[in-house]
């Protein structure tokens, strides 16, 4: 018997318990976006599908909604719409991870649920904890059922990384390439640069290293949740870079998420090309990918950022909880950058449409006022064919297109903090804005370019605007009831 997980799992029942009946309504909960049971989510980890059923594992911090202890929390599904929460399978309960299981990933390529993942331990003393007096151990365990996992195992220790490197290695993302299994792990060496670490291995138990694989330039500190895959032919490497300077248009978060371009043989040689970001919003961080049933490579990313608190805030801390995941995403590669739209499933998502763009015969000089008696909505505009023009939510955000500049801002309280995002878009075709209760994902033609952003606003209605569009688009309401289930 393990006393401590027994303890954790009895105390965290009973935090996640006081946390769904506490008094009131919370009018911020999210509806069909993943969120935490009780208090903090951040990374989406061991993405997979496994035996029927979708796994969407996440680093949770039930005990406080700004950050602590971190377990494994788990939902499951089998259509990426509906979600059963599982609970938490992987507690800090061994010397290798007692501060703190971190992230990992999920492997099912031979038959069971893998999982790898970075376990914490943090020193008593005087340390700086970059240098010195952290331990971030790569542990195995595996699960014949997605909910029960055996005996943990130590794969990596400190000893075992190459020389160079600070304490801040983690973040395995395992795949497999004919009868060799490869590992990336996130790094930050000691001249501070960011990097990623390659190991390779015949039974997933004894790893070898590679390679380093990092920029001729100095790209960041650090380098977190490094994720390498092939799509449609094309290898990239997806990590969130710590460090960069911000700009006009780009760069513009405390922390970035991107994907570089590799060459072809970039495990035996060469370097990482053309870092694009996967979102351009105020909330968004360490993303995974995975490859479905059905062949789809899919993003989960997390809605949200660390260290932001100098800038803005989320106003769910006071109801108990922070964070979510994004919308899964399906990837594809169209003209030399890759393409991220909501997995066809979320349209299972619509209630009922508003109004349809067939319909429709109006002045774009003209402001066309829509009520959408929701807090959640799913609006297309397809063909937009303007220089510019503007949206409005609730009249204090704002979605801008002019002189080749898109941007996000807020005005008021409804961002929190929030200000302005921007990209450079030479031409905008289409729209896509998926509206949650205090989350919403705006796509740009078709996915070239993604805003992702919470708002925060007292209303249950959502008051849109739009001028200098011919065409409004299509709007739809979405059910009414939460697609999360057993919490």
């Amino acid at each position: 018997m393990n006393v401590m997980r027994d303890t954790l799992l009895r105390e965290i029942r009973r935090r996640e318990t006081e946390y769904q009946n506490r008094p009131g309504p919370d009018k911020w909960r999210l509806r069909f976006h993943i969120m935490p049971p009780a208090g903090w989510l951040n990374d989406p980890n061991g993405l997979c599908f496994y035996r029927g059923k979708y796994h969407f594992f996440f680093q949770y911090s039930p005990f406080d909604p700004e950050g602590g202890l971190k377990v494994w929390g788990e939902y499951t599904g089998t259509d990426l719409v509906h979600w059963q929460y599982e609970g938490t399978p992987l507690l800090p309960d061994s010397p290798w991870d007692c501060h703190g299981v971190y992230s990992g990933c999920a492997f099912t390529e031979d038959g069971l649920l893998d999982i790898f993942y970075t376990g914490n331990v943090k020193l008593d003393g005087d340390y700086d904890y970059v240098n010195s007096g952290r331990e971030a151990n790569t542990i195995y365990t595996c699960s014949e059922d997605g909910i029960h996992f055996r005996e943990k195992e130590c794969l990596l220790e400190m000893k075992d990384y190459p020389t160079g490197y600070t304490n801040h290695i983690r973040d395995p993302k395992v795949w497999k390439a004919g009868d060799t299994c490869y590992m990336v792990l996130g790094g930050r060496k000691k001249d501070n640069r960011g990097a990623v670490l390659l190991y390779a291995s015949k039974d997933k138990k004894h790893w070898e290293f590679v390679r380093e694989v990092t920029t001729r330039e100095p790209f960041g500190y650090m380098w977190e949740c490094p994720d390498a895959f092939c799509l449609d032919g094309q290898w990239l490497l997806s990590v969130s870079p710590q460090g960069l300077k911000r700009e006009e248009f780009c760069r513009q978060n405390i922390y970035q998420s991107g994907y570089f371009i590799l060459p072809e043989k970039w495990m035996e040689e060469g370097e990482p090309k053309e870092f694009r970001e996967w979102d351009m919003g105020f909330d968004f961080y360490a993303p995974q990918t995975f490859r479905d049933e059905k062949g789809r490579r899919i993003l989960v990313g997390w809605a949200g950022l660390p260290d932001i608190k100098e800038e803005y805030n989320n106003p769910t801390v006071e109801q108990g909880w922070q964070h979510a995941f994004t919308i899964p995403r399906e990837l594809k590669w169209k003209n030399g950058k890759v393409y991220q739209y909501p997995v066809k499933e979320a349209e299972m998502l619509r209630e009922k449409e508003l109004f349809s763009s067939s319909r429709q015969d109006r002045d774009p000089e003209k402001t066309q006022g829509i009520l959408v008696e929701d807090s959640c909505f799913d609006w297309e505009i397809k063909e937009t064919d303007s220089r510019s023009f503007i949206i409005k939510i609730e009249e204090e955000c704002v979605l801008k297109y002019e002189d080749g500049v898109f941007s996000l801002s807020f005005e008021g309280a409804m961002g929190a903090g929030r200000k302005v995002r921007k990209a450079l878009v030479p031409k905008l075709y289409s729209i896509r804005i998926l509206a949650d209760t205090s989350l919403m994902e705006i796509y740009l033609n078709e996915g070239e370019y993604v805003f992702t952003s919470r708002y925060y606003t007292e209303s249950d209605v959502r008051q849109l605007s739009v001028r200098g569009l011919q065409n409004a688009g299509n709007i739809w309401t979405m059910k009414k009831q939460t697609c999360l289930t057993g919490l």
